[in-house]
């Protein structure tokens, strides 16, 4: 599984410089892409069969993080792109084989939230709507989407589907996508009009999102029993303190010779030496607690036992409180950088966008989640939303 990180770090020139592209374009550059397709990084999670590692997350998550302190975007794209893979394993062979079998490096774009409605017909489902926020699209040839299933009418049921299709099914918004930051992510809208979805390559979402995926697809090995809701967020998370190290690390290189307008050298100011001490012990904080639960929910997995909701609960509060730490953490440094680091040529300003714009993601909203952790802690029993993505 080194293979993986050392194959992007020959390549880390490269992505860095390419992170200034990606920006214009507002999509990776291809030879981003193709260094990310070279090392493997996607199909860490992709089943042996079709050519995948069956790795362990915590393999994935040290190469997204070591990607997002060179590049935010191919972070992200990598983080989100890479766990699709390890929900195709959950689906009908049929499905697999169509998009494995002829190129076992296919990559599929999402999102998973439920923005179109797929009516059901004859054989399948004819399905409309268009998806925001699809991070990588431009260099997938399938999705992976989330589906409200409607009535005759075209009315939300309550059922969610996840459905996959190909490249010829749905239309890419090229001009819905020009943000703040993460803007090399290329996280455009996606269209669909009246296609028709083939009910093998669907599976209902209660099904993954219970973590029963393994069971439905009679599937054993410990990377497929892994809980969904620590599994889902990990490559988000950690391209997200991946990117707070970029930033330190930029600090660092920049302020070694730099003195401030006191005429006091950076080196000799003990108030900023002690200000990035707490602020790099912090992301270091973040990156150790993230990667701690999911060694612990690995060896719990690979022993047959079973990880509850409170368990999973406190480690999804884990994984949000990770972000906004290393965020925080970042924030600190940054203050400190002196007007230099304000100037778009340098790239920690786009760290540290890209850092503030990840952190608005769905699977950083602290609420419900903390409400949840600490009810059940408590011995109480959270119902509704307050059991999503939990």
């Amino acid at each position: 599984m080194g293979q993986v990180l050392d194959s992007i770090m020959a390549h880390a020139e490269e992505i860095r410089a390419g992170a200034a592209e990606g920006e214009a374009l507002m999509r990776l550059p291809d030879a981003t892409a193709r260094h990310l397709r070279d090392s493997g990084i996607v199909r860490m999670f992709q089943p042996q069969e079709y050519g995948g590692a069956e790795g362990h997350p915590r393999e994935a998550a040290e190469a997204v993080m070591a990607l997002g302190a060179l590049d935010g975007a191919a972070g992200w794209v990598a983080g989100i792109v890479g766990v699709h893979p390890w929900e195709l394993a959950f689906f009908d062979p049929r499905a697999q084989e169509e998009i494995w079998g002829a190129d076992n490096d296919m990559w599929m774009a999402s999102p998973y939230a439920p923005m179109g409605i797929a009516v059901p017909v004859e054989g399948g489902y004819i399905l409309n709507g268009r998806w925001s926020f699809s991070s990588g699209t431009d260099h997938c040839g399938w999705i992976m989407i989330g589906a409200a299933v409607g009535d005759t009418d075209g009315n939300r049921t309550g059922a969610v589907l996840h459905v996959v299709l190909p490249r010829s099914d749905y239309r890419i918004d090229h001009d819905s996508w020009n943000v703040l930051g993460l803007r090399g992510t290329g996280s455009k809208d996606l269209i669909v009009e009246d296609a028709f979805l083939p009910g093998h390559r669907t599976i209902d979402a209660d099904i993954v999102l219970s973590g029963n995926g393994w069971r439905h697809a009679g599937r054993d090995e410990t990377l497929y029993r892994f809980p969904f809701s620590c599994l889902f967020p990990l490559g988000i998370t950690s391209s997200l303190i991946g990117m707070t190290e970029g930033a330190l690390a930029c600090y660092i290189a920049a302020q070694r010779e730099r003195v401030q307008v006191t005429g006091v050298p950076i080196k000799e100011d003990p108030y900023v030496l002690y200000a990035v001490s707490e602020a790099a012990s912090e992301i270091s904080a973040a990156r150790l607690a993230l990667l701690e639960t999911v060694d612990r929910f690995w060896d719990k997995t690979e022993r047959g036992e079973e990880i509850g909701f409170e368990e999973r609960a406190i480690g999804r509060r884990t994984q949000i409180s990770a972000a906004w730490r290393a965020v925080r953490a970042m924030d600190e440094v940054f203050a400190r950088a002196g007007g230099a680091a304000v100037h778009l040529k340098t790239p920690m300003q786009r760290f540290w966008r890209d850092a503030h714009v990840g952190l608005t993601h769905a699977i950083h909203v602290p609420g419900t989640t903390y409400h949840a952790a600490a009810l059940a802690q408590l011995g109480g029993d959270p119902q509704g939303p307050y059991r999503a993505m939990i």
